[in-house]
Order: structure tokens, then C-alpha cells, then sequence
């Protein structure tokens, strides 16, 4: 899925929201893998979660969240 928001495969906060929110299995492999190649990117995916912690429905991104911490990629 070409994602509205990810310029030349770019992981941009806007694209990374884009993915979390209205991806698909492939296309959070995709992000799965490019946190693992580049770990900075796991930063990228708590700002992009943090503003929906308070959100009770907003699994996916509580999910994200959760994995970045559990895996140590992040503080």
C-alpha cells in the first residue's frame, strides 16, 4: 500500500501515523522491519503514539507504543 503521507519510503511522522492507523499486516511487517534496521525510527513511533494515550479505542497506537517500549528500542 502506497501510504499518502511517505515520500521517497521515508518513515515522516505523517507517514508513520498513516501506516498505524490505516495500514495493514504488510505494511506494519514493513514498519516492524525498518524500526529493527534503524532504531531511531522507534522514537518516531512514540510521538506519533503519545498524543493517543488517553484515547481508551486507539489500539493501534497503544499497541505500537507497547511494542517499542517492551522491546527496548525506546526509553
Amino acid at each position: 500500500m502506497q501510504h499518502r503521507h511517505l515520500n521517497h519510503q521515508d518513515y515522516t511522522l505523517a507517514a508513520i501515523d498513516d501506516v498505524i492507523s490505516r495500514g495493514k499486516r504488510d505494511d506494519w511487517e514493513d514498519l516492524r522491519a525498518a524500526i529493527l534496521n534503524d532504531s531511531r525510527l522507534a522514537d518516531k513511533v512514540l510521538r506519533v503514539c503519545r498524543p493517543h494515550a488517553a484515547e481508551r479505542y486507539a489500539q493501534r497506537h497503544h499497541f505500537w507504543a507497547q511494542y517499542v517500549r517492551r522491546h527496548g528500542f525506546a526509553a
